[in-house]
């Protein structure tokens, strides 16, 4: 049985990903800033009115919390934002979140942490510089090509104790955030992105992944 910690699991991937490790029966420490009903009823350790932008709010949990096999970056926000209807104040907090939010997460879990220790960054295509072929989006598309950055940057400072990190793109998946429009449901997102997290070997550290497997263009 592996302790697994994943943000954002009040809901959509969060707590897709949350139901799935349960179901493998996996302990789950499940982070969130309001807590649903649903994480609720789950078996999860819940740690609620958690903000992963504060360290603060990190560290309360870091110092209760055991040892972690798999540490999932998956809290984050999108907000649509085009050239003509810039609002840089939308960019910053993307970017606060999304960038800086995962790293700040990781830097805090890292005592937490042991070699065969795995980090998953929950990532999109929608970073891929090389995939970008229609625009838009920026706040969003540019925090996260920087956690790429951030996790590429990540896997190399921790090859040396062992640990893996990952980045993954859910898929075009339905959720609040996407409005229910989407290609998959949030368990077919997550079934296939935990395949990912347990057969990746170290020695794919640093890799970007799709939900279907298939490896992705930075």
């Amino acid at each position: 049985m592996a302790t697994v910690l994943i943000t954002g699991a009040n809901r959509g991937i969060g707590l897709a990903l949350t139901l799935a490790y349960l179901k493998q029966g996996h302990q789950v420490i499940a982070t969130c800033r309001k807590i649903s009903p649903e994480l609720a009823e789950t078996d999860a350790k819940v740690y609620e009115n958690i903000d992963i932008t504060k360290i603060d709010d990190l560290k309360k949990v870091a110092d209760e919390c055991p040892a972690i096999d798999i540490l999932v970056n998956n809290a984050g926000v999108m907000k649509g934002d085009n050239l003509e209807n810039l609002e840089y104040d939308n960019l910053r907090w993307q970017f606060e979140v999304n960038t800086l939010g995962p790293l700040k997460v990781t830097k805090a879990f890292l005592p937490k942490l042991s070699s065969r220790s795995k980090i998953a960054i929950i990532s999109s295509r929608m970073g891929s510089v090389a995939d970008n072929t229609s625009g838009g989006s920026y706040g969003y598309r540019l925090s996260k090509s920087a956690v790429n950055s951030i996790g590429k940057s990540l896997a190399e400072d921790l090859k040396e104790r062992g640990i893996t990190v990952l980045l993954l793109h859910p898929g075009h998946v339905r959720t609040d955030m996407t409005r229910g429009n989407g290609l998959l449901d949030a368990t077919e997102s997550a079934v296939g992105m935990l395949k990912i997290i347990e057969q990746k070997e170290h020695s794919q550290t640093g890799t970007f992944w799709h939900t279907s497997g298939e490896q992705l263009l930075w």
